[in-house]
């Protein structure tokens, strides 16, 4: 027996009309479970993005003696333009460095009045390539002529690694589980459906009906189901990106941390995209493997 796609179609519409409830759920069931997954995965992007500018905003100091000499700081300069784990670096003479240090201690007037501007260390303050490369670059330069002391908060930049790639991990692994936890959603709703309808399907296989010719109508409106609740989906995802996008651009300007977490129009996009895929493949191969255990008749 052929497939009809006029046939096809009006047996699709036909099941929707008779189980709107049942549709509903499938609906509601693929929404719910692709927004969680699509929010799951814009965050990620967001870590991916604050862990980029964390990282490159990385850096140690190397402070110079006070009273170093001129070609001590230059071979520090040179072997600093020498290595290829550094991005970049600058200078911070003792004039800048005092103000930074009466920046510090605002509040506090006898500290910022104990050192004078010539015993204020100048320094270099260096961004490596890589968060990983911080501790290369300061042990090279610890028992450099003319160094005093160099900084780079070892402990600090191997918990910022350790922790963005947990962040990572576990990210993508919500995302996995709730991509399986809204397969098996979808599956259980449409075979309940299709369960209600069971007496239909073995009248048409004693009347010859092909399992395909059965199956199609299934798939078709699982396909829709799908496909309609992660259209929904995409809408929550992007609607709620920028209720969060407007949040965080009306925060104060010193809340610089959630400022790196903002996702781009191309981020939502291209994850409504996949949700989109995904919806209609999970609506459609849900509805083929929950119509198959009713074909054997």
């Amino acid at each position: 027996m052929a497939v009809n796609l006029e046939y096809v179609f009006r047996e699709t519409v036909s099941n929707l009309r008779r189980n709107v409830s049942m549709a509903s759920a499938a609906l509601i069931t693929v929404a719910v479970s692709l927004t969680l997954v699509g929010g799951a995965l814009l965050v990620k992007r967001g870590v991916d993005r604050a862990t980029v500018q964390w990282k490159g905003n990385v850096e140690l100091s190397i402070f110079m003696k006070a009273d170093a000499s001129a070609p001590e700081s230059e071979a520090v300069d040179r072997q600093l333009k020498s290595m290829p784990e550094v991005k970049n670096y600058r200078y911070v003479s003792k004039p800048e460095a005092f103000e930074e240090f009466k920046q510090i201690f605002a509040n506090e007037p006898d500290v910022r009045e104990s050192l004078t501007v010539e015993q204020i260390p100048p320094s270099y303050r260096v961004v490596p390539r890589e968060a990983e490369q911080t501790k290369i670059i300061g042990q090279r330069f610890e028992d450099t002529a003319g160094v005093f002391r160099v900084s780079y908060a070892k402990e600090e930049v191997d918990a910022l690694v350790s922790v963005t790639n947990f962040l990572q991990i576990m990210l993508w692994g919500i995302a996995a589980v709730l991509l399986a936890a809204a397969s098996l959603l979808i599956l259980n709703t449409i075979r309940m459906a299709i369960f209600a309808r069971r007496r239909e399907v073995a009248v048409m296989k004693l009347v010859g009906a092909t399992n395909w010719f059965i199956r199609v109508p299934f798939m078709l409106e699982g396909l829709l189901q799908g496909l309609a609740g992660a259209a929904v989906a995409f809408g929550v995802v992007w609607i709620g990106r920028d209720l969060v996008q407007d949040r965080i651009a009306g925060a104060r300007n010193d809340i610089q941390l959630f400022k790196q977490f903002l996702v781009t129009s191309s981020d939502v996009t291209g994850t409504g995209i996949l949700l989109l895929i995904v919806g209609v493949v999970v609506g459609t191969v849900g509805s083929a493997l929950a119509v198959s255990r009713f074909l054997d008749v």
